[in-house]
């Protein structure tokens, strides 16, 4: 393909593109990152993901089950630029490691399957882009499926995603007969023929020609409402060139006004080209973004994509590996070397390079340097954790490391022979440092070892994995959710008296304490620093409870919400005033009035009318038409709410909301109900009550 996009940049920084693919499950986006490498020289046969052949899907469960399960990152040269990619995963249960990917990129190509549109996936994943202000471009697949349509997929982006969809191709026939596309930029056409991996260009077919001069005029229109240049050109002369409508497409997409998109078939290998030139025609490149910003000394500081300025890097990976611990991470700004001594900002740690690599998913290359725009691996790190800050130990810089969920499940685990269990608990230490979000934790009450994460599959991923990796024989208790108890009817005036007299100096605390319901969305007017789950304030006057002491009440309260009185299950959804108090002249403390917070607020939770609420998800579940009486059935059994639902090609695509504690053994209650040919996906909405309370002496699930 013949473009102005081939020539040489000046500066090498312009060069790369650090990008990610993102969408639903099964929307395609190993095979367009396996396409890609395989355009690109970067591997010389086709990888697929049904074959368990692909590079980016490398570890032994994604082929097993054929779905990404790790964040992959390889690299690959195309048009002069050097091209950074991670394929990331689209089960909502691995949603963390899109996380803390899409922290570390400067764009991104989201793909869409084209049939399906827009799936709840795609939704989840855009949203995580739009928080980290991601620049994406977007690609529908599978436009030679049958029922494939680009503008009702396009249509789905529109209104699911609400934001502009720039469409800059025209496909060349439907369903089994598309053979290519016409690039509505230049009004040319590409076309592969079978068994080819490369296009053919040539003009727009006839019978094509009205139609793409349409949707021509259309982008020019559109882009004009969007960009003051194109208008101006629009205005001047009835009509956008192609250079203009570029550069204008290049800023839309940069500051995320719209969203260009392209179509194609990643399988049979068609519209990848077009796909490679968007992104570097359309993409940033690390001097394209804002400066890194990072807090040194207590002040915001900015680090720009400068190779000569002090060393700042962001880890977003680590791997435990035959070979050694292996630490991914993105170079923001500076260069190190192999050999080089670099400070951990967190742990104040000095940490030595001893290998960089140039990663290809499971296959690695050493490099010497690595530079700022570079997402590199290393050899050598022994404490550095996913978010964690390496930099120059004289120009120290904490850079805002990946927001990690909090796990919503858990199981029990242990070793089947009381021998492997010191082996176990080094294996699940592993796990949790490569995985943070995952969280391993000894119950007091059982004793027995807990092991969280984001969903069913997550947790069944992570122990397949040791027993893989280890060989290790582990029992697996059934997942437990994490209920939270909140406040239905408060209660008024409760006053507690702290006093405590055991020879010296006694303790004297005197608290009036109201309790009530706090409603969604909180109080940020009242509330004083904390989580928007609780809200206290203090209406004390007079100086009857100096202000030292009412932050130590409100810290005692904030003890007290770890456990409430149905069940032990953290306590939520409360606003607690403190309307009035005493002091001892001699015997008041900060740690009496902690003693008396704590104290005043369990007895106020047991005085309380309290209910006990349980983690909710949505479901979208998809089936063939036949199969929807009794999936529905299935639901209503599980407590599920439906929303909503709708049929396409003769497929249902039902929307409910499910406790979270009845969706454990539905993937294969689904299978069995839908012959095999049933989908779901999930993802956590929030908590709802539950039907009936623990009793107090009930355990704890947490």
């Amino acid at each position: 393909m013949r473009t102005e996009l081939h020539r040489q940049p000046a500066s090498p920084l312009t060069t790369v593109r650090n990008l990610g693919i993102l969408a639903h499950v099964d929307a395609g986006k190993t095979t367009v990152t396996e396409r890609i490498l395989y355009l690109t020289g970067a591997v010389h046969k086709r990888g697929e993901v049904h074959e368990g052949t692909t590079v980016s899907d490398f570890d032994s469960q994604e082929r097993d089950r054929g779905i990404t399960i790790f964040a992959a990152a390889v690299s690959c040269a195309w048009a002069g630029h050097r091209i950074n990619l991670i394929d990331t995963p689209g089960h909502v249960d691995f949603s963390d490691e899109v996380e803390r990917s899409l922290r570390v990129l400067d764009g991104a190509i989201a793909v869409f399957d084209a049939v399906a549109g827009v799936e709840p996936q795609s939704e989840s994943v855009w949203r995580q882009a739009d928080r980290h202000g991601v620049p994406r471009i977007a690609f529908v697949n599978k436009l030679d499926r049958a029922g494939a349509d680009l503008d009702t997929a396009v249509a789905s982006i529109r209104d699911r995603l609400h934001t502009v969809p720039l469409v800059v191709q025209l496909p060349i026939g439907s369903e089994d007969g598309f053979t290519g596309v016409v690039d509505l930029l230049r009004m040319r056409a590409y076309v592969w023929a079978d068994g080819r991996d490369t296009c053919e260009e040539g003009r727009v077919p006839a019978e094509l020609y009205e139609e793409a001069r349409h949707r021509r005029r259309l982008l020019e229109e559109t882009v004009a409402e969007l960009h003051p240049a194109a208008l101006e050109e629009f205005c001047a002369d009835s009509s956008v060139s192609e250079r203009t409508l570029r550069a204008a497409l290049r800023d839309l997409t940069r500051t995320g006004e719209a969203v260009v998109v392209l179509c194609g078939s990643a399988y049979r290998n068609r519209g990848i080209e077009p796909l490679l030139e968007a992104v570097v025609a359309f993409l940033p490149s690390p001097l394209d973004v804002p400066p890194v910003r990072g807090v040194l000394d207590g002040s915001v500081q900015e680090r720009a994509a400068d190779p000569a300025a002090p060393f700042a890097a962001l880890v977003f990976k680590v791997n435990s590996t035959a070979t050694g611990r292996q630490t991914c991470l993105r170079v923001y700004s500076g260069t190190i070397r192999k050999g080089d001594t670099v400070l951990d900002a967190g742990t104040r740690r000095h940490e030595r390079i001893g290998r960089i690599l140039r990663v290809q998913a499971g296959r690695h290359s050493d490099v010497d340097t690595a530079v700022a725009g570079d997402i590199v691996a290393v050899i050598g790190l022994k404490t550095a954790r996913a978010g964690a800050t390496l930099c120059a130990p004289a120009a120290p810089l904490v850079l805002e490391p990946p927001a990690s969920a909090t796990p919503v499940v858990s199981v029990a685990v242990e070793a089947r022979r009381s021998t492997d269990t010191e082996r176990l608990v080094t294996a699940l230490a592993r796990l949790v440092e490569e995985d943070p979000s995952l969280t391993v934790r000894t119950d007091p009450e059982t004793g027995q070892t807990v092991l969280s994460g984001m969903g069913e599959l997550h947790l069944e991923v992570a122990v397949e994995k040791i027993r893989r990796a280890q060989e290790l024989e582990i029992g697996v208790g059934r997942p437990q959710v994490a209920y939270r108890e909140t406040v239905a009817r408060g209660v008024s005036g409760l006053v507690y008296r702290h006093v405590k007299q055991d020879g010296g100096a006694g303790q004297f605390a005197h608290v009036v304490l109201d309790t009530e319901p706090l409603e969604a969305g909180g109080d940020p007017d009242a509330a004083s620093g904390g989580d928007a789950g609780f809200v206290f304030r203090s209406t004390v006057v007079g100086g009857r409870v100096p202000q030292e002491y009412v932050r130590a009440v409100e810290a005692g309260c904030r003890d007290a919400l770890a456990e409430g009185p149905l069940g032990g299950h953290p306590v939520t959804g409360l606003r607690v005033t403190l309307t009035d108090g005493a002091t001892h002249s001699k015997d008041s403390s900060e740690m009496a009035f902690r003693a008396a917070g704590r104290f005043a607020l369990r007895e106020a939770l047991r005085a309380s009318a309290m209910v006990l609420l349980e983690p909710v998800a949505e479901v979208t579940v998809t089936v063939p038409d036949d199969a929807v009486g009794g999936v529905l059935g299935d639901l209503a059994a599980r407590r599920g709410r439906v929303s909503g639902s709708t049929t396409r090609a003769g497929t249902a695509v039902i929307t409910a909301t499910v406790p979270l504690a009845e969706l454990f053994g539905y993937a294969t209650r689904l299978r069995s109900r839908s012959q095999g040919r049933g989908t779901f996906t999930s993802r956590p909405t929030g908590y709802a009550p539950a039907p009936k309370p623990v009793s107090p002496g009930a355990p704890a699930a947490r």
